[in-house]
């Protein structure tokens, strides 16, 4: 999609952002996106791949997963803070989106140990594989990256594969059940001119829909680029290699023993 278009949805995921405690409508981010309730939604939907409220409610859980992390609210105030009525609802859709409750997720200092696939059951049919190589700019890098298949676009719940690996090169996923899946590759970088006190830059990629059907392989070719405001948010909690520096609270190493995984 070209710059206009990009420059229409963030202008829109800006009025997101600036609002997650308020009902907002289509009518509301239309408006900000400056396009018709028609066209706004078609075009969201194309740039992000996701329509917006999918991408709004991730916002939300994304806002909540720093207000847990960085200040002392209880879960109750935090739910109301990111616009959800109930904290039963809130708790539920915070638990299936980032594999822990809201509780579990702010004691461990949003760290996880390891990151389970979900099991194959005897009804799956998973002989399926995915794989390919990882690559980032020449000026990048590529220390740790974290790669999973998802059910959507947006990074969340439990994978049904995943993998971490070190620096540019390939990668497989084998034991792919069938169905459509979504590759979300998620790294850390340098450049030459970053200080050590500055951090890794965050990088990204997606393919997808990647269809598996009877066994057969997906090859496919990731190049990674600095996570923007249209990327929809990562909500899935990540082992402690994956995530950048200083984005969590000091925690018992991770145990690295189940990634990759392969049920």
């Amino acid at each position: 999609m070209g710059s206009y278009f990009e420059a229409a949805v963030e202008r829109a995921i800006e009025k997101m952002q600036e609002n997650l405690g308020d009902e907002l409508t289509v009518d509301d981010l239309a408006r900000a996106a400056m396009f018709s309730k028609f066209h706004f939604t078609r075009i969201f939907q194309r740039v992000t791949g996701v329509t917006p409220g999918r991408f709004l409610s991730a916002l939300r859980v994304q806002h909540a997963k720093a207000l847990l992390l960085t200040t002392s609210m209880n879960v109750a105030d935090i739910s109301v803070r990111v616009g959800y009525n109930s904290i039963g609802t809130f708790s539920s859709r915070f638990t299936r989106s980032v594999g822990m409750p809201p509780t579990a997720y702010r004691r461990c200092g949003g760290v996880v140990r390891s990151l389970q696939a979900n099991p194959v059951t005897d009804t799956d049919r998973a002989a399926g594989m995915v794989s390919g190589s990882i690559s980032a700019d020449p000026s990048i890098y590529l220390d740790t990256v974290f790669l999973g298949l998802f059910r959507s676009r947006i990074p969340e719940g439990r994978p049904v594969r995943c993998t971490i690996e070190q620096g540019s090169g390939g990668f497989l996923l084998d034991q792919v059940p069938d169905g459509e899946w979504y590759l979300l590759c998620h790294g850390l970088g340098r450049t030459p001119a970053s200080r050590a006190t500055d951090g890794p830059t965050r990088l990204v990629g997606y393919q997808g829909p990647l269809r598996i059907h009877d066994g057969n392989l997906v090859d496919v070719k990731l190049h990674l680029e600095p996570a923007r405001k249209l990327d929809p948010p990562l909500l899935v909690a990540l082992p402690e290699p994956a995530l950048p520096i200083g984005a969590h609270q000091a925690a018992a190493p991770p145990d690295m023993s189940q990634v990759p995984l392969a049920a």
